[in-house]
């Protein structure tokens, strides 16, 4: 930060910068039910603070609040100062319908109704 301050101040900023961003990030990374809060992120990854993170490696779930964004597989890959950085093998969004396998016709009734 600055050479200005003496370490113990600095410490005590970068711990109270760090704890702002986890209580006002909406963002979360879910695993093995625990839930770790998501400082950045970018496109082919994210980060949280270091010293909340272990090194996930595998299958995650990101949240927005409530709102399932993803499923994604993910590695560590570094710690940068006081965030350690994950990046994507592979990241599908969620969705709340079960895929198909066939081409829906868009026209195509919602139901049935039965004879009486």
């Amino acid at each position: 930060m600055s050479t200005f301050l003496p370490k113990d101040v600095e410490d005590g900023l970068r711990d109270a910068i760090i704890a702002n961003q986890r209580r006002t990030s909406r963002l979360r990374v879910e695993v093995n039910g625990q839930s770790y809060a998501v400082l950045r992120m970018w496109r082919n990854g994210f980060s949280v603070a270091a010293v909340d993170a272990p090194r996930l490696r595998g299958l995650v779930d990101i949240f927005e609040g409530a709102n399932h964004l993803s499923q994604a597989l993910v590695v560590a890959s570094e710690v940068a100062g006081d965030e350690m950085h994950y990046e994507f093998k592979r990241s599908t969004l969620a969705s709340d319908k079960a895929p198909v396998d066939f081409a829906r016709d868009p026209n195509a009734p919602a139901g049935l109704l039965p004879r009486l």
